[in-house]
């Protein structure tokens, strides 16, 4: 009912870039991967990622800035070096990496993304991070029923997306694979499908209202 239909794999052989992509990962780390189109960065983005990192007991997490989203358009989205710029300001501490892995890759879709570097680090112990915002609108993803079965996912609570996100048809679809919180720690290690869905604090900046902000500056 839900189903989105197959994403397609890119491939990367034959792209020089694809075998740089800027950072190493080592069996047996756990690594959290926190996508978005971060336009801009801003405080409520260093929240998911950090809430993710303490509670999921992560060894990093990669923000992976994406060239394009699919479901915004090009005219909203800032250039690529300014959105790498700008998640670097947010994304502080030794844990966190900003990615431009995506753009090196080719690959426009997540899954294909997961695919890519989950055959790149055998061994390493990967983790969706999203806001609970993207929650809700995850059934619109490509492939998001195979991102769900690729690796376990953590979503982080965010100002006014309670509701949709637990309501969403991506929650309902899943509800068999949901974990309480308390095991959060050891999310990792889990056989996905199994996802999280961590409540606390919440930061109310947003990439919208940042960017209305900036046009009528």
């Amino acid at each position: 009912m839900w189903f989105a239909g197959p994403a397609r794999l890119v491939p990367e052989a034959g792209r020089p870039s694809a075998q740089r992509l800027g950072f190493h990962l080592e069996p047996g780390l756990r690594v959290g991967l926190f996508g978005g189109s971060f336009n801009p960065a801003h405080e409520g983005h260093a929240h998911v990622a950090e809430t993710a990192l303490r509670r999921l007991e992560l060894d990093k997490v990669i923000w992976l800035v994406s060239p394009q989203n699919p479901l915004k358009s090009t005219h909203e989205t800032r250039p690529l070096a300014e959105r790498l710029a700008g998640a670097r300001q947010q994304a502080r501490g030794a844990g966190m990496i900003v990615s431009d892995a995506e753009t090196r890759l080719g690959s426009q879709y997540t899954i294909d993304t997961l695919r890519v570097l989950r055959a790149r680090f055998p061994g390493v112990k990967f983790v969706w991070i999203m806001g609970a915002d993207s929650l809700a609108t995850f059934h619109r993803w490509r492939g998001w029923t195979q991102i769900m079965r690729e690796v376990p996912v953590a979503v982080i609570s965010r100002p006014w997306a309670a509701l949709k996100a637990r309501t969403s048809p991506a929650a309902r679809r899943f509800a068999f694979a949901r974990r309480p919180a308390s095991e959060a720690s050891i999310l990792a290690d889990a056989t996905a499908p199994a996802w999280v869905y961590l409540t606390g604090p919440l930061n109310y900046a947003s990439s919208t209202a940042l960017r209305k902000r900036q046009t009528k500056g």
